[in-house]
């Protein structure tokens, strides 16, 4: 079985490389999705019996790892030096450098690893993370997903 929690998120980036738009400074309202496959729970009386994993469970593992560090920050290649350098001038700034230029495919593949050890080893009901989808804007989103890496 195969369930799916979605959470957003305000940022902006920019790609500097990019030939159009995007190597501008701007934001997103982002979306990410994360889909779990796993059998369902059938312990009598359990809180979470019938169920894969409660969503609320899994609201708060995506939420405290990804969204919180990411929402209503700017998201920067560390070797957009420009940006890194403007962004360490402004007192207080909420920053998050990544290793490569924050395009969704590669949220979605930074998110993906972050939180599959999070799933992996706190549920030892053979749930595992399956996909993890990030949403640039309604029409355009990546997919990270299990044995794609």
């Amino acid at each position: 079985m195969r369930i799916t929690r979605r959470l957003e998120f305000d940022a902006g980036h920019r790609i500097p490389n990019h030939a159009s738009q995007c190597r501008h400074l701007h934001g997103h309202r982002y979306a990410i999705e994360v889909t779990l496959q796993g059998p369902i729970i059938a312990a009598a009386g359990a809180a979470d019996q019938g169920m894969v994993m409660d969503f609320s469970a899994v609201k708060a593992i995506v939420q405290q790892h990804v969204v919180d560090s990411w929402d209503h920050a700017f998201l920067a290649w560390r070797e957009d030096q420009a940006i890194v350098g403007f962004l360490a001038s402004l007192q207080d700034h909420k920053t998050v450098l990544f290793d490569a230029p924050p395009t969704a495919e590669h949220l979605a593949q930074t998110a993906f690893d972050l939180l599959d050890p999070l799933f992996r080893d706190q549920y030892k009901n053979d749930l595992k993370l399956e996909r993890v989808r990030i949403y640039e804007t309604p029409n355009c989103w990546a997919d990270a997903t299990r044995g794609e890496n």
